[in-house]
């Protein structure tokens, strides 16, 4: 074989297996779990912009009423990929659950908060003694309320907690059956809109009121899929902010909502664009952990960094 026909073989041979890279790279399937909440991915479906970039994937989206439900579908093989606050993934990796983080948005601590009634007495966090606080198990509502509590000086024996989606806690809010609620927007939003609350407190203060995303451990090995994941998801964040009006129809449609309520809550969220864990993130999610154990809460003691997959960013 002479020097020409050598290099011929080699260049097909590098053709072949780029072309099988690329194959190994787009899966065949992706399926995607988000909340109402979730304003990025919601945005993402909508413009379609991951179909574009990733052609050859058939994509599903698949909607779940809070984090909690969206990680037990994860750690059954259900999905792939999704979004939730701070505290579902500490209650899944505490009860083994095989979910890793692979990104997080930055904070927004204005946009989920303790919500009373008008005319409620309850003036303070401490007013919170004795009183039944509405609450989904596992959420980051769950946490915000742990933390409002401490902050009170009260333990979390003193009150009531009332295990229950958003929806039905809306639903036990609104007929006097709970003294409180602790949610998270757009329900906060909605809520708020309506004039049907006050805010006993937002998060602010209290938590940082993280979002991070999370995977499959197969999918958070495929840097490049989590690359492209998070690229579509940021350019939608900047699409959305660009053109804020069209980007709110889009989500008031999807969810089902009035335009008020929406824009109510894009005014309170800031720039999220999607990158890896900081260490500062890190140090809060691990503060979350510490947390739910201290109270009993999780069935032990965990360290979040074992259930990362991606590189962590400095802060």
């Amino acid at each position: 074989m002479n020097a020409h026909t050598t290099r011929r073989a080699a260049v097909a041979i590098l053709a072949t297996t780029a072309a099988v890279w690329t194959r190994a790279q787009t899966p065949q399937q992706l399926r995607i779990g988000f909340q109402k909440g979730s304003l990025n991915l919601a945005l993402l479906k909508s413009y379609g912009l991951l179909e574009q970039r990733l052609p050859g994937t058939r994509i599903q989206w698949i909607e779940f009423p809070a984090g909690p439900q969206l990680l037990e579908a994860l750690a059954l093989g259900s999905v792939e990929f999704g979004a939730t606050g701070d505290a579902p993934p500490v209650f899944a990796q505490a009860a083994g659950k095989d979910v890793v983080y692979v990104g997080a948005e930055p904070p927004k601590p204005d946009s989920s908060a303790i919500l009373v009634k008008p005319d409620s007495p309850l003036k303070t966090l401490a007013d919170l003694k004795g009183r039944r606080v509405a609450l989904q198990k596992g959420s980051s509502a769950h946490f915000l309320t742990v933390r409002a509590v401490k902050k009170a000086g009260l333990g979390w024996s003193d009150i009531q907690a009332v295990y229950l989606p958003p929806a039905d806690a809306r639903a036990a809010f609104e007929r006097g059956s709970v003294d409180a609620w602790a949610v998270w927007d757009p329900y906060y939003a909605a809520a708020e809109v309506s004039g049907e609350l006050r805010a006993l407190a937002t998060s602010r203060g209290l938590t940082s009121n993280n979002t991070f995303y999370l995977a499959s451990q197969a999918l958070g090995r495929d840097g490049g899929l989590i690359k492209t994941l998070f690229q579509a998801l940021t350019d939608t964040d900047t699409r959305a902010r660009t053109d804020r009006r069209d980007a709110v129809q889009r989500y008031a449609e999807f969810a089902g909502l009035p335009l008020a309520t929406v824009y109510k809550m894009v005014e309170r969220r800031g720039a999220a664009p999607v990158g890896p864990l900081t260490t500062e993130l890190v140090r809060e999610q691990q503060l979350v952990a510490d947390s739910f154990t201290e109270l009993g809460l999780i069935p032990r003691s965990i360290r979040v960094v074992d259930a990362i997959a991606t590189p962590i960013r400095k802060a």
